[in-house]
């Protein structure tokens, strides 16, 4: 099988992050033929002005992006949205116009947040920018994942075999999707 290149998307900053945990709880159940890495949001605020001569972190992020075979959003909801940081990074690798890094890209989203809906707003308003920016979105099955304590542990284990099996089902198909993009 051909190696595939996975970029995760965490649209948290957060140091402690349950959107990064489950970002980590994904790498365990992705196949071995999937390389998964994290993408840096760590980037300068998107300046139109400043579009042709990107900084050092906006271009090697773009890098990142082009390089990747396909995409995991893994995202909070800030305020029913997505977070500043995700945002920024969309605008930073759709810019300059004709450039973008984005399109054609298979992609995943998912999220968890401590409250009932999980992160439906965020998934369904970064879906409408995704679909904008030209990437393929996985549309089912959705997840909108109540985080409890101890759910995903620390060092990213699911801890509850519903989960596990639940979020594996989602990896499949978001493998056999990327697959399917790349045939």
């Amino acid at each position: 099988m051909k190696q595939r290149d996975i970029l995760i998307v965490v649209g948290s900053l957060r140091a402690d992050s349950i959107n990064r945990r489950l970002a980590g709880a994904l790498k365990k159940c992705l196949p071995p033929h999937f390389a998964a890495h994290d993408a840096a949001l760590d980037l300068p605020l998107f300046n139109q002005d400043d579009e042709h001569s990107p900084t050092p972190a906006v271009s090697a992020f773009k890098q990142q992006v082009a390089r990747a075979d396909g995409l995991i959003f893994v995202t909070p909801e800030h305020n029913r949205s997505v977070p500043a940081a995700l945002k920024n990074a969309l605008d930073w690798g759709s810019r300059p116009p004709g450039e973008s890094v984005w399109s054609g890209k298979p992609a995943g989203v998912l999220g968890t947040s401590t409250g009932g809906p999980g992160t439906a707003l965020a998934q369904q308003h970064l879906r409408n920018i995704l679909v904008c920016l030209g990437v393929d979105t996985l549309s089912t099955p959705e997840v909108f994942l109540q985080m409890k304590e101890g759910l995903i542990d620390a060092q990213s284990n699911i801890t509850d075999p519903r989960t596990e099996a639940f979020l594996q089902k989602w990896v499949d198909r978001y493998v056999a999707w990327v697959e399917r993009l790349a045939a």
